[in-house]
């Protein structure tokens, strides 16, 4: 007796009768459809008799076109939002960050010194240990990405150079051990029951200390890929006309003596301290004129 359950497609594979004949329909639909186009578009005239029925025709072609770059400067003018937007969470993030420099102090001096904040108050060792930093600096990919936006046309080469250099300093910042290592080792440290155990956590704790985003040779390399893009960025934001020169010249200034912070910071580390001093407050200069120019630009 044959078994009357429906059959599924994967039964009749494979294939192997003659497609010679679809092949060949298929081929003729192809040659057609590239006449009938060839056609329209070599005997206007003809297919379109009228003035009236040819201004139709080119009339809804337009209309198709600006209907197109409406919706394409309305999707630009969403990213200078987000861009600007993006520029006003990076003031706030500063003055917190200089306050809480002040208030409660910078990154530990040790392990013991960090697994103890921890211990004692979480959120303090938390911001201590740069939270915000880890949060914040995604953001830099909305920035970045803004500014190619904006200025691909005053400049396509050095826009894109810029943007892939900050993309990958981003990265490499992002991708180095932060705080939430110091959590995993800290949780560990306050359960840990022997010398022994707390001994090796304090060198792992060490090794993170030395590793980490203000230490690591990929944090350093991605700070400087970042201030080397928003240098040429500004550098760019000079030479076009969408952006306010003001926003150019302290952008300039501002990255300018960030980048050379990291650099001189290899060599000599309290020249490095000072640049850094110099470059932190402008830094509430740029951001707020950079804010201003991309809310301008969604606007117009």
């Amino acid at each position: 007796m044959k078994n009357s359950s429906p059959s599924s497609p994967s039964d009749h594979l494979p294939i192997t009768r003659d497609l010679t004949l679809a092949y060949a329909l298929s081929l003729v639909v192809a040659v057609m459809m590239a006449v009938a186009s060839t056609a329209g578009l070599s005997y206007k005239t003809s297919i379109y008799p009228t003035q009236e029925l040819l201004k139709t025709f080119v009339a809804n072609s337009n209309q198709n076109q600006m209907r197109k770059v409406e919706t394409a400067d309305s999707n630009w003018k969403s990213l200078y939002k987000i861009s600007g937007g993006t520029a006003l969470v990076f003031i706030a993030y500063s003055l917190v960050t200089m306050i809480l420099l002040v208030a409660i102090g910078g990154q530990p001096a040790s392990a013991q010194e960090g697994f103890a904040m921890l211990q004692e108050n979480r959120l303090v060792g938390l911001l201590r240990l740069d939270v915000l930093t880890v949060l914040v600096m995604p953001l830099y990919y909305l920035l970045l990405g803004g500014l190619y936006t904006a200025l691909r046309k005053t400049n396509a080469v050095y826009a894109a150079i810029a943007a892939v250099l900050g993309f990958a300093g981003v990265t490499l910042f992002l991708a180095t051990p932060s705080v939430f290592s110091w959590l995993t080792l800290g949780d560990k440290f306050a359960a840990a029951t022997s010398e022994a155990q707390k001994t090796l956590l304090l060198a792992a704790g060490e090794a993170i200390l030395a590793s980490d985003m203000w230490h690591g040779t990929g944090a350093l390399m991605g700070g400087i890929l970042i201030q080397v893009a928003t240098t040429l960025f500004s550098i760019v934001l000079l030479w076009s006309n969408v952006f306010g020169k003001a926003t150019a010249y302290v952008g300039i200034v501002t990255h300018g003596l960030d980048l050379l912070h990291c650099l001189v910071g290899f060599f000599i580390p309290i020249g490095g301290m000072i640049l850094m001093a110099m470059a932190g407050p402008l830094y509430l200069v740029w951001f707020p004129l950079l804010a201003r120019d991309f809310f301008r630009l969604a606007r117009e």
